[in-house]
């Protein structure tokens, strides 16, 4: 993934098909593509994005832990909540975001070096607005060709989304260090301040 976001120079084109100007603050999206440190780490340095959480979503509560997740036999798939301002920041560029800079849609049931279900890339929708952008958006970049391959993300309602265990909240930020974060993740935040000048805002924690 280091190596796919890297050599992206310019964004992919924006969503042809967005949701309309509104006037409420807050909405919720919720994104899979990959180990979520790597996802928080992208969306907690976008404009307009108020919190994310990292956790679970695509299994049942009672499975909802990281010991059990990673079995990959509990359905889920490593999330991320994102609470954004539609006014400052809509669905469709938060959807431009993840697949140009956080994550390759193309691979099926892994991220890099990740294997597995719970790894897949998806989209969990909670309204049926933002499963028509959606849609219409991997419709558009498939046209398009905007990747070497097919886009493989899974566009599917959300049940329920679950908090991840404290210990993954901010894990990038608090473990700059890490090699899986230097080879995996620097790379998505250097292809996201790149790609999205405009959007990129420092982040320090909580």
């Amino acid at each position: 993934m280091g190596a796919f976001a890297a050599e992206r120079k310019e964004p992919i084109p924006a969503a042809v098909v967005d949701e309309p100007k509104t006037a409420a603050h807050h909405e919720k999206a919720v994104f899979a593509g990959g180990c979520f440190w790597g996802t928080q780490a992208v969306f907690q340095r976008v404009k307009g994005v108020e919190k994310t959480t990292a956790g679970y979503a695509g299994g049942s509560a009672q499975t909802a832990t990281y010991d059990q997740v990673t079995t990959e036999t509990t359905g889920h798939a490593e999330s991320l909540e994102i609470v954004f301002d539609p006014v400052k920041i809509s669905y469709g560029t938060l959807l431009r975001v993840f697949f140009s800079a956080a994550h390759d849609p193309t691979q099926l049931n892994r991220q890099g070096p990740d294997v597995g279900t719970s790894y897949r890339s998806a989209i969990f929708y909670t309204s049926e607005e933002q499963k028509k952008i959606a849609e219409a958006y991997i419709a558009q970049l498939d046209a398009a060709k905007a990747f070497p391959a097919k886009i493989v993300t899974q566009v599917v309602p959300l049940k329920a989304f679950y908090a991840g265990e404290d210990y993954h909240q901010d894990y990038a930020l608090k473990n700059p260090d890490n090699p899986y974060i230097q080879v995996c993740d620097v790379p998505k935040i250097a292809a996201l301040k790149a790609q999205f000048p405009d959007l990129f805002q420092t982040y320090k924690g909580h």
